[in-house]
Parts: C-alpha cells; structure tokens; sequence
C-alpha cells in the first residue's frame, strides 16, 4: 500500500497542507475529489488550504487508498501552538514588565538598536521560561537556557553575549535582583583578524562607480574610516571645510567625535553637492529630507566591486578597517587611529598591528635564504 505524507508550508501568502504521494491514477483522482486541492507546479505536488475540515476530508477520502503519514504535520501543528502560546505570554503577562525596561533604557538614553536587540533578547529568553513566573527564576534558569537553547543551537558567542548582559541588565533593573553571570558557562570569543583590502583595490572600488554620489559615499567611508550608519547620518553642517574636518555626531557609545577631511574628498564633495543640493542628511534617498538606505548603499559597494573584478565578499565595513590599516602604515601612532575611528579602549585598535604588513615586509623568510 502506497504512504502519502502530509506536511505544513505557507505558499501564496497562506498556509496549506502538501499532499505528498507517489504516481499512482487512483490516489491523484482521489486528491483531485478534494474541493480545495490544486496542483502546484512549483512546489511540485499537490496542497490545500489548512483547516480542520479538510483534513478530516484528506483522512475520508484517502485512507482506503494508502497510508497516511501525518507525523510532520503533527509536530509542525505543536510547535505552531507552542510558538502562539509563547507569544501570547509576551504580549499580555510579560509585557507590563517589557514595556518598563524598555521606558528604563529610552530614559537613560540607550541607543535605538540597542534597546531592540536587548529586548529581542530579553523576549527569547521569556519565551523559553514562559511556564514560570518571573518572579521565581533563578540563576540555573539562566544557565539552562544558556546550556539547552544557546549552546545547542550553536548560536554566536556574540549573540550569547547579547542575551546575558539583557537579561542582567532586565533583573537588577526592574526585578531588583542581581544575576551573578559569572556562573554562565561562555565560550571564549573568536579572535577574528580585520578584513583588509590593499591601496589599488580601495582605489579600484572607489572608481568603479561613474555615478558621482555612489563614489562620494564610498570614498567618504575609506578616507574618514566611518561607520556606515556614521556616513547615512551626516548632514551638510557637519562638513566643515573651512577647518578641513568632518564632524561625526553622537556616533556608537554616543559619542562625538572629528576626522580630517581630505581636499580631495572635500573637491567631490562640492561636486555632488552642486548637483544633488541635499537639504537635510547629507546623502538622501529618493524622498527630499530622507536619509539613503543602508541596503542601497550595499547595492553601490556591491556594483562597485563587480565593476573593479574583485573576488572577494567585501563589505563597508572592511573600507573601514582598510582606513585604520593603511594608516597604521603610513607611520600614524596608534593613540591617534584610536581616536579616529571612536574606539573607547585600545586593545580594540591594536587588532589593525596584527594585519598591517609595514614591519612584516622587513622579516627575511629562511626559505629565501636558502
């Protein structure tokens, strides 16, 4: 007897059951008896919209013909009802104490992203305890779902990072209890190298682009090492050309901070500023007043190494690091990189030592030698 296997999946913005079953005339004139049913050529086999009715319909009709398997269905179904449970705990007996840790962080002027990404943390982990009062977790809560939902999930130690000083942050502030972190077993962090391009790639991106506002955003990246949400909220004022500087406003850790500007920049700048004549950021979309999206600009980085040939995945942020690198090749002490790029401590600018290639050009391999 031929198995037929019911499965769950959303297709054209519903959700329907796939009716998975082999060749077979009597078994496919029987799906075809199902009022709802239709073939789908994209997904290859039969569906139906879900509801209970038809399934009951599903189990009428074919059951004398095969072997039903639902057992996918059947878990998707609990881990659906699960997830709705989970989420209606949030948005009604978790949600009070939500709503005031998210008051709490805007009052002490937590950057936007970071109150999502706590709160989304803080969510997840709710979620995953939602069958016990809040009141009454403890630490080995904490470190269960550190073990059975992190861990085994094999999420990023930054992520993990994330969760645990929300949840910290959650307990000493609305519950007025200290969560000792210590106990929470992390792995040890990643010690990745900065991603680098050489001067003549730069120089090939930074060209690539005919388009005078593209080159002014990418080249206004490299020569002032910003951040991309850096560049996307500059606004006109914040150029000043008349002490050659570019003023970059309550960047990451809130924070101020000024970077040289080149006269070459400064030459296209004035260029595209004639052209486009921005009336608020400095580089808006389509919409007069509207700062440029973050994904077009990843479009125009993207356009610009298809242009130049380059076969590597670079993002804005190595324009960046090639900034801090570049500089630390060219003789600039390290305190002042430091300052450049808005770091608060030094260890994170002492990763650009690790790839500048000024003092390891000067190192003899003995394979030379011999």
């Amino acid at each position: 007897m031929h198995t037929v296997h019911l499965s769950l999946t959303k297709h054209r913005q519903q959700q329907v059951i796939l009716i998975k079953s082999p060749a077979d005339k009597e078994l496919t004139a029987a799906i075809k008896l199902i009022k709802t049913s239709k073939w789908s050529q994209t997904l290859r086999t039969w569906y139906v919209p879900y509801s209970i009715e038809v399934l009951h319909e599903i189990k009428k009709l074919l059951s004398p013909l095969c072997t039903i398997d639902a057992q996918q269905l059947k878990q998707q179904l609990d881990a659906e009802k699960d997830k709705a449970t989970k989420n209606e705990y949030i948005n009604t007996i978790a949600k009070p104490k939500i709503g005031r840790y998210v008051k709490w962080m805007q009052s002490k002027r937590y950057s936007v992203n970071t109150i999502e990404t706590y709160t989304e943390a803080l969510k997840t982990f709710l979620k995953y305890h939602y069958q016990k009062p809040i009141e009454e977790i403890t630490n080995q809560d904490i470190i269960e779902f550190n073990t059975d939902y992190i861990l085994k999930q094999n999420l990023s130690s930054s992520y993990q990072n994330q969760v645990v000083n929300a949840i910290k942050l959650f307990f000493r502030q609305i519950e007025n209890r200290v969560i000792n972190v210590d106990l929470i077993h992390r792995p040890k962090r990643e010690k990745l190298l900065p991603n680098v391009l050489s001067k003549e790639e730069v120089k090939l991106i930074l060209e690539a682009h005919s388009n005078i506002k593209h080159k002014a955003m990418l080249s206004l990246i490299y020569s002032c090492g910003l951040r991309c949400s850096e560049l996307l909220n500059l606004k006109p004022e914040h150029i000043d050309s008349k002490r050659g500087l570019v003023i970059i406003k309550q960047a990451k850790g809130r924070k101020d901070r000024i970077a040289p500007l080149s006269i070459k920049i400064l030459d296209l700048l004035r260029q595209y500023f004639t052209l486009f004549k921005p009336k608020v950021y400095l580089f808006e979309g389509r919409n007069v007043g509207e700062k440029y999206d973050e994904r077009s600009l990843q479009l125009v980085l993207k356009q610009s190494i298809e242009k130049a040939k380059i076969r590597k995945p670079v993002t804005l942020h190595w324009l960046r690091h090639s900034f801090a690198t570049h500089l630390l090749e060219n003789g600039t002490d390290l305190r002042y990189i430091q300052e450049l790029l808005g770091h608060s401590s030094s260890k994170t600018t002492e990763i650009y030592t690790h790839v500048s290639n000024k003092e390891l050009q000067k190192i003899t391999s003995p394979f030379d030698l011999l």
